[in-house]
């Protein structure tokens, strides 16, 4: 299989000189700390559609013929592929299809159709929405734009690399998250064609980390349910393409967890004032989670922006707990007037700041006289958990396991 070549990424990058941003690259003062050296984000998270996908997306819709083109284009995506293949239809004048999973984040879907897209709500997975693309464009005629297994598609996604071999020459290590594996191929092809010095490391959650199963077989590896809260990186297997490349290109998959994507969002949100998707994140949890694994100066990819405000805010809430910022206690007091405020005032002048209470005085394990109080507290981090925690018991207060 003939590999992506450098003089086609450049040729992309002029091509799409006038549709994409060159995003800026942000200094992360407090990730470097964990590394020892420099650490820089690759804000794709502002690209246009919110992610790097519009780069690949009108590289191979561009590349089609007139006849081709007139057929218009399907695609199957979570969200991110699905705008950019929108977005980038409507500005080379051909109609879009889209299929989407039927739990697809509504911002998305709400993006798409605002991009010109028809949109088809379709399966509970990806694999089948993948599916119905395919059947629709048999069907119809209609090109099918797969969202990361085509050299145009990749050759696209390597002027991220090009931007960040500009912006940070000194670069010895680049972080991109990986699902199908476009990105990072795409990346990987530039540098080890232009800087093959620089250490190029692909990020996997846990949980779907099938791009790390396939390089341990030797083969592309069909997970059978790969789950994760990021979904932009929820892909099931990579394809023929982006393997080939990954094996050629990629010298380290790593994988994270889902508390360490929660934290990452978090971080992103807090400290750089980056709204951030899950998967666009991972290259951060990968910073948190693999500490002084990498050498700087780093480049970590913020791959997408994308993200419904409700998961959000439910990532926020994991972020938190998983950075030691949530305390849970469950307490017993005596059930006598004054009690429940007494202890709430304590709590305040810990410094603690109460979420929700739930107070029970039918609990089989309670003696007479006792009510069990349960406490939901946000800390400033895990020292002042503690803290609290020793000095409501050292006030008289019993801690319930």
């Amino acid at each position: 299989m003939d590999l992506v070549r450098l003089d086609q990424i450049e040729s992309a990058r002029k091509l799409i000189s006038e549709v994409v941003r060159t995003t800026p690259m942000e200094h992360a003062r407090d990730l470097a700390r964990l590394h020892g050296g420099d650490v820089y984000l690759k804000c794709e998270n502002l690209q246009r559609t919110g992610s790097f996908k519009i780069r690949g997306a009108y590289t191979r819709i561009h590349g089609l013929s007139e006849r081709e083109r007139s057929r218009g284009v399907v695609a199957a995506s979570a969200g991110n592929h699905a705008q950019g293949v929108a977005l980038a239809a409507s500005l080379l004048g051909t109609r879009s299809t889209v299929f989407m999973p039927e739990r697809a984040p509504l911002p998305k879907l709400a993006a798409t159709r605002a991009y010109g897209a028809d949109v088809h709500l379709k399966g509970h997975t990806l694999a089948e929405s993948l599916a119905a693309a395919t059947e629709f464009a048999e069907r119809t005629g209609a090109v099918f734009i797969h969202p990361f297994d085509h050299p145009d598609i990749i050759a696209g996604q390597g002027t991220v690399g090009l931007e960040i071999l500009e912006q940070v020459p000194d670069v010895k290590t680049v972080l991109v998250a990986t699902g199908g594996g476009g990105l990072v191929a795409g990346i990987g092809a530039v540098f080890k064609q232009r800087r093959p010095d620089v250490r190029i490391v692909g990020v996997q959650a846990v949980d779907a980390a099938a791009v790390l199963a396939s390089l341990d077989a030797g083969e592309p590896v069909q997970l059978e349910n790969p789950s994760t809260i990021a979904d932009g990186i929820a892909v099931g297997a990579p394809g023929p393409v982006t393997f080939a490349h990954v094996t050629e290109f990629v010298d380290h998959v790593v994988t994270v967890s889902e508390q360490a994507l929660a934290r990452a969002v978090l971080l992103c949100l807090e400290r750089r004032k980056l709204v951030v998707e899950p998967a666009g994140a991972a290259t951060v949890a990968a910073l948190l989670e693999h500490e002084g694994a990498f050498e700087p100066p780093v480049v970590a990819v913020l791959s997408g922006g994308n993200v419904d405000p409700l998961l959000l805010l439910n990532i926020i809430r994991r972020g938190m707990a998983a950075a030691g910022r949530y305390l849970s206690l469950r307490l017993r007091v005596a059930d006598r007037p004054g009690s429940l405020a007494a202890l709430l005032t304590r709590v305040g002048e810990l410094g603690a700041n109460v979420i929700d209470v739930e107070h029970s005085r039918i609990s089989g394990s309670l003696d007479i006289g006792d009510v069990e109080i349960e406490l939901n507290l946000e800390t400033r981090g895990p020292q002042h958990c503690a803290e609290v925690s020793e000095a409501l018991q050292r006030a008289g207060y019993t801690v319930v396991e």
